[in-house]
């Protein structure tokens, strides 16, 4: 090799590892663009199949094909209608619970202290105005500090919950002409079987959204119907919180066993070590058995993978990235079946 043609590879190999290194920095700089890229995504595939449900024609001539935005908005107007439902069926007897448990706080606070000084944890009482009084000023400021930290937070994740909205609704209308250009740049003889592995994919992504929504569902009626049985307080809300915990991988759960203990503890402690039995038992239930089966016979992921997915993805991006961890493996469970059926092939056309 000449020194020329030495100089012009080296050169050439620095400017693509100097090119590479740039595009990841500028890829991990808008990570949290890219997030909320990616759930759009996720969420656009959920909803994918419905959407070409909806829109499909009648088999008779001349029928009149529903328009694909239209068919999205029936989908956004459908779910929304169903949240309102449920929101005029459980916040009254919500709010009403939530007042009477709020009402009953200082109460609460005199029989746990008492408790305390029982035991001599304690010398003497105090009202709720005398703790608030006695709290020391810089716990006052981290306090200020921490509700509009929480309110910027709040309106921070509103506008997210719009703009993947919004972005999840453009990726419906134009996934076919985007992926009419992607296939572009696919081999000819190779767009049959990346089609096919992206409908495969849809079809998974789909399916997790409906395991999802089933696995709340299942495990708001369990808590509601347990601790109502038991004569827990204010089970309503604790179903709620539990339903929507549910969706949150790992933590979800404990969330809302705590809340109950916490309520039943208020009634007595007998009544506490029952709650936390019986919330032990749903959730040894709900990890071991519930999203596992479910997931295997919905999703196509096995158990394993579902309980290997969730523990990396909860190390990598925490709540969120437990949350994106099954549609994430079930979409790269799509692709390592594609290349290994490639490879397949490939074998058997040597021998």
């Amino acid at each position: 090799m000449s020194p020329s043609e030495f100089t012009r590879r080296l050169f050439q190999a620095i400017v693509a590892i100097t090119g590479a290194v740039m595009l990841l920095a500028a890829l991990w700089v808008a990570r949290g663009a890219l997030l909320i890229v990616y759930v759009s995504a996720l969420i656009a595939m959920g909803f994918a199949p419905l959407v070409t449900l909806l829109e499909q024609p009648n088999h008779t001539k001349g029928a009149w094909r529903l328009p694909r935005w239209i068919a999205i908005l029936v989908i956004y107007v459908a779910i929304f209608s169903v949240i309102v439902l449920i929101g005029l069926m459980v916040i009254p007897p919500l709010i009403a619970q939530a007042d009477a448990l709020w009402a009953e706080i200082p109460a609460e606070f005199i029989q746990f202290q008492k408790f305390l000084i029982r035991y001599k944890v304690m010398s003497r009482t105090v009202t709720l105005a005398e703790a608030v009084q006695n709290t020391p000023s810089e716990a006052g400021g981290n306090a200020v500090g921490s509700v509009l930290v929480a309110i910027s937070t709040v309106i921070g994740g509103a506008f997210r919950l719009v703009t993947i909205l919004i972005l999840s609704f453009y990726l419906l209308i134009e996934a076919r002409p985007m992926f009419e250009y992607i296939s572009r740049f696919i081999p000819l003889g190779r767009r049959g079987d990346v089609s096919a592995a992206a409908r495969q994919a849809v079809s998974k992504v789909s399916a997790w959204l409906r395991a999802q929504a089933l696995l709340a569902g299942l495990m708001g009626a369990f808590v509601a119907i347990g601790l109502g049985v038991m004569g827990v307080p204010y089970f309503y809300v604790i179903a709620l919180i539990a339903a929507i915990g549910e969706t949150i991988p790992i933590v979800g759960p404990v969330i809302g066993g705590t809340a109950a203990v916490l309520v039943a503890i208020t009634v007595s402690p007998k009544l506490a070590l029952m709650v936390g039995a019986y919330f032990l038992v749903l959730h040894q239930l709900e990890a071991n058995v519930l999203v596992p089966k479910i997931m295997e016979r919905r999703v196509g992921v096995s158990p394993v993978v579902v309980m290997i997915a969730l523990l990396i993805g909860a190390e990598l991006l925490g709540l969120v990235g437990a949350i994106l961890a099954i549609p994430t493996a079930a979409i790269i469970s799509v692709i390592v079946e594609e290349i290994a059926a490639e490879r397949e092939m490939r074998l058997q056309r040597v021998k």
